[in-house]
């Protein structure tokens, strides 16, 4: 239990970290993955090298010294954490070898001198409050997965049993329990776990589920990274027949129940949660505006198939954006995604739900636009694929 006095000093040290504290991440974590090489799988390597792991940290680290009074008012941020947990299995063993490297890293970042004993005592407190909030809703969402219909706890290991090329960039993957056991089920927008072994080293990644639940498989849609490990290697080497070990699917990204007008604005594969949700909207019988942003015709994946939605459901309508069209191309506008085309796309009333997703730079583009035109922030919804924590990939 923290002391006033604790409160304080985590508060005072609030301008401190928001000073340095990507420089403190960054050092956190070189320390932590050098000399604890079994929380290495739990994170993913390119986030590191751009900086987004560290950025997330301090952000989050930031977030909860700020509301140290009210922890209330973290709001869906610790669901957020606690699903990308979850999906990767972080276990309570993880939590003291990151509190353990993150007290190291404030004592050696900002010198004894401010991190005096006393701060390092707050702070070990505060780690360990917000430590004891994650392991409890994580093991609740634990427990609820293994007892569910077709749920399971850890790894289990999944058959690709199809794999699809949906474009230039983006393959599917159909997975059925090796086991042929009975399979939980999703909601649309939710992810899911891998853990791979590559050259004798476990990694763990997240993906989208592509399509709705069926009780019969998992559908996943990757795409192909530039020097991305994970991906590469799915595309690459995975093939029918081979398999995979998943984790149960987490995410708090999902489809609200709603007769108000649904936006569904997704860029490059960013459009993978979208089509469960539009698949489970559809018979809804609410308007659906369907709005993909790709670079070309080359890259954009299931077209084809939102196409013959929009065709037999008059209530969707789909809208195409290419931002590098290449010749015959058939878009509805070409260029980025501007204010003026999603207000000539949306209802003109905006009281509407808006789901969002795509790289960081469309997502915050598009939030701005919509703030702009007036649509509430609380009928907003946004995931971005980046890193929600310090313990993610």
């Amino acid at each position: 239990m923290l002391s006033h006095a604790q409160r304080d000093l985590i508060k005072a040290t609030v301008p401190l970290l928001e000073s340095g504290g990507e420089a403190l991440t960054t050092h956190f974590y070189r320390m932590m993955l050098s000399e604890y090489p079994e929380v290495r799988p739990l994170f993913n390597q390119a986030h590191q090298a751009s900086g987004d792991q560290p950025r997330a940290l301090a952000n989050g680290v930031l977030t909860y010294a700020r509301h140290i009074d009210r922890l209330e008012a973290l709001g869906p941020l610790v669901a957020q954490i606690v699903n990308k947990h979850v999906s990767l299995q972080i276990l309570p063993e993880h939590y003291p070898i990151v509190g353990t490297c993150l007290l190291r890293a404030i004592r050696e970042v900002l010198g004894a001198e401010i991190a005096t004993d006393a701060v390092i005592a707050a702070w070990a407190a505060a780690y360990q409050q917000l430590a004891d909030i994650l392991i409890g809703a994580e093991e609740s969402q634990y427990a609820r997965n293994a007892a569910a219909p077709g749920g399971w706890r850890g790894a289990r290991p999944f058959r690709v049993t199809r794999k699809v090329a949906e474009s230039a960039e983006i393959v599917s993957f159909y997975l059925q329990p090796a086991d042929g056991g009975a399979l939980i089920d999703h909601q649309p927008g939710q992810y899911i776990g891998i853990r791979l072994l590559l050259d004798g080293e476990e990694v763990r990644r997240n993906y989208s589920l592509s399509a709705l639940a069926n009780g019969r498989e998992y559908r996943i849609s990757v795409k192909r990274e530039p020097g991305g490990r994970v991906s590469n290697h799915l595309h690459d080497e995975v093939e029918v027949g081979d398999e995979l070990e998943l984790f149960p699917p987490a995410g708090e990204f999902t489809l609200n129940e709603s007769d108000k007008p649904l936006a569904l604005i997704s860029a490059g594969v960013g459009i993978t949660p979208a089509l469960a949700m539009l698949d489970a909207a559809r018979h809804s019988g609410r308007p659906i505006h369907f709005i993909h942003c790709a670079r070309n015709a080359e890259v954009h994946a299931f077209r084809d198939w939102v196409d013959a939605h929009a065709a037999e459901h008059p209530q969707i309508r789909h809208y195409v954006c290419y931002s590098e069209p290449h010749q015959g191309d058939e878009a509805d506008a070409e260029g980025f995604l501007s204010r003026e085309l999603l207000e000539q796309w949306l209802p003109a009333e905006r009281d509407m739900d808006a789901y969002f997703l795509g790289p960081k730079p469309f997502m915050a583009q598009v939030r701005r636009h919509l703030q702009a035109l007036g649509v509430p922030a609380e009928q907003s919804r946004y995931e971005f694929f980046g890193p929600a924590s310090a313990l993610e990939s």
